[in-house]
């Protein structure tokens, strides 16, 4: 053990692609996540939307998983789960959570705190039937987080609702839908030399964006 903690000890690397400033950043956090983002999807990388979310519980005991990111706008960042599965008991429970993209190719990450709350079921509905129809069966045959008592139960109920709706449009479930982040911070990191990275964080006030600059 005490010689593969020292191997890890020599996992490192230097940043040295890009650097951020306060002059160069965009005055609005939504509008510098979305270049940022536009430039993650023209890398080339696997799901740039790929983001871990952290939810919290009512006791405030804390959980992390990594969705995909499905819509944002000046409005929020909206993204879809099973509301009875732990990250959706959680954001019922405690509406405060947070995003983070982390884009290792550009030597970026992203963090974004907010508050949470349920979309409507009519974008819910709208969302859910432009999924892939065998995505919409596994919605419906998956009561996400709950124990199974083997794979084969699982596949069995797949199997069980494709028969059942052939032909027929696959209803969007009771307890699954989309949820939007409304943010009230965000940090863009970029990495830099000697670990001197650029971090500028935005806070709200009221309605404004303050620009702050953080020590790496």
């Amino acid at each position: 053990m005490e010689k593969k903690s020292k191997s890890l000890h020599k996992l490192r690397k230097e940043y040295s692609l890009n650097q951020l400033s306060e002059s160069s950043v965009k005055t609005d956090p939504v509008k510098q996540f979305e270049a940022w983002f536009k430039e993650a999807v023209n890398s080339g990388m696997k799901e740039p939307n790929a983001m871990i979310l952290a939810t919290a519980s009512s006791e405030n005991k804390p959980s992390a998983r990594v969705v995909l990111l499905k819509d944002y706008s000046p409005k929020g960042f909206t993204f879809y789960t099973n509301y009875g599965s732990r990250k959706g008991r959680n954001l019922i429970q405690n509406k405060n959570a947070a995003l983070l993209f982390f884009w290792h190719r550009l030597e970026r990450q992203i963090r974004i705190e907010g508050t949470c709350k349920k979309i409507s079921r009519a974008e819910s509905e709208k969302y859910f039937h432009s999924r892939p129809r065998a995505s919409q069966i596994g919605a419906l045959a998956s009561n996400q987080s709950e124990v199974l008592n083997s794979r084969e139960e699982l596949e069995k109920r797949f199997a069980e609702l494709e028969a059942k709706y052939k032909g027929k449009e696959i209803p969007l479930p009771k307890n699954w839908g989309g949820f939007i982040l409304s943010p009230n911070y965000f940090e863009f990191w970029q990495g830099r030399e000697s670990r001197l990275h650029d971090r500028i964080a935005f806070k709200k006030n009221r309605s404004r964006w303050k620009i702050v600059r953080l020590a790496p």
